[in-house]
């Protein structure tokens, strides 16, 4: 009976530090409802003479305030701390929006959800960071400390995965657009004008090389809604960020002008792009014998000599100890 006393002793002792940090975690959370919810006296007043029946419901239902004040916290502070976050001239904002069009993310409050997906890592990693650096060294000042440091690290997850997606879809870019330029000279060459190509090799190449007929897709709707091509292709090459699709936009503007033959500028563009990702393959070849080095050295070779020079080294040890002994 007394060990089972001592043992909930300790486990309540060591669940004392989780504890204070989420007292100190609720109490920040009150104190900044308090400050974002704060309504002057004119204010009230006016609400409750133009819902007079809500301002009754709500002093009936007062017992659900706490609720209600975390749900107004989320709702009211989120788009103002992530306002905090957005970029405060037009040079930062164009280079974020140049980020999230790379990255296929251009919905019109891109920008909101990305500074809000911010705030929510910080918080996470704020609290996660508390959580490790209590068990550590226990409630003190370097606690808080790691826990703003890990909020800093956490902030920038969003933008980190943000850049992965957006080299991992430049990749697709560039992987079809030769197959794209090969179907489209195909539909050229037996008669369709550019746009009835472009719309041809977006609907054939939806399931093979979706990013691709994405941008296809989404050129032929800019078209249909009147822009000119050269403004359609030039922000094809612009909002991917893509050094073919640029060469290919400026190329197809160019016999667009000039009036010199679709196929052919199209099928010189597609050797010249499968010629580039061919150099680029046997570039790869070439720096696999140098990466192939540290893990040989590292990983391998010990592996290989303690096989090879393992049994040697055992029979000349059992052999020359007992003579040396003797001696």
């Amino acid at each position: 009976m007394n060990a089972l006393l001592i043992t909930a002793a300790i486990d309540f002792v060591s669940l004392l530090p989780f504890a204070a940090f989420g007292a100190i975690a609720i109490g920040a959370w009150v104190v900044v409802d308090l400050v974002f919810n704060s309504k002057t006296k004119t204010e009230s007043r006016l609400e409750r003479l133009n819902n007079p029946h809500q301002h009754k419901s709500d002093v009936v239902k007062s017992s659900g305030g706490a609720k209600e004040g975390i749900t107004k916290l989320l709702e009211q502070a989120s788009p103002k701390i992530s306002e905090a976050l957005k970029p405060k001239n037009e040079k930062e904002a164009n280079k974020l929006k140049q980020k999230l069009d790379e990255a296929g993310w251009r919905t019109e409050n891109a920008t909101q959800i990305l500074s809000t997906l911010k705030v929510l890592s910080a918080g996470f990693g704020f609290f996660l960071g508390g959580g490790v650096a209590l068990i550590g060294n226990g409630a003190n000042l370097w606690t808080f400390v790691y826990s703003l440091v890990a909020a800093v690290l956490f902030m920038f997850i969003p933008e980190i995965i943000l850049g992965f997606v957006a080299g991992k879809r430049k990749q697709k870019l560039f992987l079809g657009l030769p197959d794209a330029l090969d179907l489209m000279v195909v539909c050229v060459e037996a008669g369709l004008g550019m746009d009835q190509a472009l719309r041809r090799v977006a609907d054939e190449m939806g399931e093979s090389h979706a990013v691709v007929a994405g941008e296809f897709k989404l050129c032929n709707q800019q078209l249909q809604m009147g822009s000119t091509r050269e403004t359609v292709l030039t922000d094809l090459g612009r909002r991917n960020g893509v050094d073919d699709l640029k060469t290919l936009a400026s190329v197809m503007i160019q016999v667009d002008k000039f009036g010199t033959s679709v196929g052919k500028a199209l099928r010189v563009q597609s050797e010249a792009m499968r010629t580039r990702r061919r150099q680029i393959a046997e570039e790869k070849a070439s720096k696999t014998a140098v990466k192939l080095i540290f893990p040989l050295v590292l990983f391998i070779f010990p592996g290989i000599f303690v096989v090879l020079v393992g049994p040697a080294a055992l029979t000349m040890i059992n052999e020359m100890l007992p003579l040396m002994s003797g001696q």
